[in-house]
C-alpha cells in the first residue's frame, strides 16, 4: 500500500463516498434496519488503512507465540460471530496501558498491559469477544463515522500538549480511535456478545463479569500515556450485575466450560510490564533510552508520556510542557541552520540563540516565540542537540506570560541531557510478569517487597483476581512483577 502523510485525513476516497452513501442497512446482530454511513466494504477499507498507522504509533509486541495465541483465539470466536467473513485481525500491541479496542472492518487490538490483569484464558476470550461485538454490532463503525463528521482529530499528545502536532507527524485519525468512548447501551450489548461468543465455543461466560469486576478495581489515573479501559469503556463495575442474568442463562444447561488458567499463565509468563526499554523507559523523574543511548532528568513530579514519535512531559497543574523528538538533519546543514529551520517550520520565531556544549555534546539553544492551538501565544526555550549522528529537539513550551517562571526548569532539563555509556545501557532491563508459587507465610505485602516493590500489594491482588484482604494460599500459582 502506498504510504501517506500521517497528518492527512485517512482514506479520502472512502470518506468522499461516505458523504454520498447514507443509506439503510440491516444490523448483523439485531436484525433491525438502521441508518448507516458506512458499507461493509468501507468499514474494511478504514480498518486496512488504519492498521499500519496503529502499529507504527503503538508498536507490535515482539512475541510471535503470544501473537499467534491471541489471533487463534480471536479467529475461533469470529468464525462463530454474525460477521465471519470480515478480514479479522487480532494483534497484541506494545503498550503498557490496560486496554483493548476495535477498528471497523474486523481489526482488534489488545495491549500487553491488559494481559497482566487477566487471570485465565476465559477472561481473555471475554475481552476479545467484547471487542468483536463492537464490530459485529457496528458500534465501531457508528462511532467512527460520528467522529469523522465532527472532525475528530485526537492524538495522545494533542490532548496532553495542546497543539503539539506542530512538532510531530502523529497519526491523528488512527490514535483518535482510542479516544472514542462507547455509550452504556453499546457496552452492555458487547458484554453480552462477548459472553455468548465465549460460551458457544466452550469457555466459561462467568469470566466476563469476573474481569469486569477486576477492571472496576483499577484506578483510572493509574496509567500514563494512552487512555486505559476505564477511559474508553465506561462503568465496568456497574455492568457486572447487568450481565448476570445472561450468564446464569448460558450456564444453566451446561457445566463443562473451560477457563484454562494454567495455559494462560504459561503464555503470559515473562511478558513486559510497564515501559519497554526498546522504546525508552521512565524511571522516577528520568527518561532513559538505552537503544539510543541517552538520558534526561525532568523536574520532580512532572508527568512523562512516551510515544514512538515524541516524549512529552507536563508540570503538575500547569500548562508547562517539555517535548523531545528526533529532527531530520539535511545533508550539509550545520546545527544552527537545523535548529532555526525546524523551529520556523513549526511556526516559531527566534528571539535569541547560541551554540553551546551540553555534557560534551554539540548543541544550539535558543529562545523562540510562536502560537499554539489551545495555548495561544507561547514562548519556548529549545535545544537542538547532536548525539550519535542524530539531532534531538528538547523544547520547553509555556504561555508567553509565564515564561519567566518556567524557564529555569526548561534550562535545567536541557542541561541534564547526557549520553549513556554502553555499560549503563546494558544494565537497563524491563520489568516482567513472573509466575510464582506462594510459600507458607506469604502475604501480598511480603511478595511485593520480595519481588522488588515494582508494584504494590493491592496491584498484585487485583492482577490475580483476588481481594487484598484475602491472602494468597500456599501452593497457589500467581502472577507477580519482578524488576529489571
Amino acid at each position: 500500500m502506498m504510504k501517506r502523510d500521517a497528518t492527512r485525513p485517512l482514506a479520502a476516497g472512502v470518506f468522499a463516498a461516505l458523504a454520498l452513501a447514507t443509506a439503510c442497512a440491516t444490523n448483523p446482530v439485531t436484525g433491525k434496519r438502521e441508518i448507516t454511513l458506512m458499507s461493509e466494504a468501507q468499514e474494511i477499507a478504514v480498518g486496512q488503512e488504519n492498521h499500519p498507522q496503529i502499529l507504527k504509533e503503538m508498536g507490535l509486541y515482539n512475541d510471535p507465540e503470544l501473537q499467534r495465541y491471541v489471533n487463534d483465539l480471536g479467529q475461533t470466536l469470529a468464525k462463530g460471530s454474525e460477521r465471519p467473513n470480515l478480514p479479522w485481525h487480532f494483534t497484541v500491541v506494545d503498550q503498557p496501558v490496560v486496554n483493548a479496542f476495535a477498528v471497523p472492518g474486523g481489526f482488534i487490538y489488545i495491549t500487553r498491559g491488559i494481559l497482566a490483569y487477566m487471570d485465565n484464558e476465559a477472561q481473555l476470550v471475554g475481552v476479545i469477544g467484547h471487542e468483536i461485538g463492537h464490530v459485529t454490532a457496528r458500534h465501531s463503525a457508528q462511532q467512527y463515522t460520528r467522529a469523522m463528521g465532527g472532525q475528530l482529530g485526537l492524538v495522545a499528545l494533542g490532548i496532553f500538549v495542546p497543539g503539539a502536532q506542530q512538532f510531530g507527524q502523529l497519526g491523528a485519525q488512527a490514535l483518535g480511535l482510542l479516544f472514542l468512548k462507547y455509550g452504556r447501551d453499546d457496552e452492555l450489548q458487547s458484554d453480552s456478545l462477548g459472553a455468548r461468543y465465549a460460551a458457544a465455543n466452550g469457555w466459561d461466560p462467568r469470566a466476563v463479569p469476573a474481569f469486569l469486576a477486576t477492571l472496576g478495581r483499577l484506578s483510572e489515573g493509574s496509567e500514563k500515556g494512552l487512555p486505559n479501559w476505564l477511559s474508553t469503556h465506561p462503568e465496568p463495575a456497574s455492568r457486572v450485575q447487568e450481565i448476570q442474568p445472561l450468564v446464569q442463562e448460558l450456564t444453566a444447561t451446561r457445566s463443562n466450560f473451560t477457563t484454562d488458567r494454567d495455559d494462560y499463565l504459561r503464555r503470559v509468563d515473562g511478558i513486559i510490564f510497564g515501559d519497554n526499554p526498546e522504546q525508552g523507559i521512565v524511571r522516577g523523574s528520568s527518561f532513559l533510552h538505552p537503544a539510543l543511548r541517552f538520558r534526561i532528568d525532568y523536574p520532580q513530579g512532572w508527568q512523562i508520556q512516551n510515544s514512538p514519535q515524541q516524549v512529552a512531559a507536563k508540570a503538575p497543574n500547569a500548562d508547562v510542557f517539555l517535548i523531545l523528538q528526533l529532527i531530520e538533519k539535511p545533508q550539509g546543514a550545520n546545527l544552527q541552520e537545523v535548529a532555526l529551520a525546524s523551529m520556523q517550520g513549526a511556526g516559531f520565531r527566534a528571539v535569541d540563540g547560541q551554540r553551546t556544549s551540553i555534557n560534551g555534546l554539540d548543541a544550539f539553544v535558543g529562545v523562540y516565540q510562536g502560537q499554539m492551538e489551545g495555548l495561544g501565544a507561547v514562548a519556548s526555550r529549545a535545544a537542538h542537540i547532536a548525539h550519535n549522528n542524530q539531532v534531538y529537539l528538547l523544547a520547553g513550551l509555556v504561555p508567553a506570560q509565564a515564561f519567566g517562571q518556567a524557564d529555569a526548569a526548561f534550562a535545567q532539563t536541557i542541561r541534564s541531557f547526557r549520553p549513556m555509556t554502553a555499560a549503563e545501557a546494558e544494565n537497563i532491563h524491563p520489568n516482567r510478569v513472573d509466575v510464582y508459587t506462594v510459600r507458607q507465610g506469604d502475604t501480598w505485602q511480603s511478595i511485593a517487597e520480595r519481588s522488588g516493590g515494582v508494584v504494590d500489594a493491592n496491584t498484585l491482588a487485583v492482577m490475580n483476581n483476588l481481594q487484598t484482604g484475602a491472602q494468597p494460599q500456599p501452593g497457589a500459582r500467581i502472577k507477580i512483577v519482578v524488576g529489571g
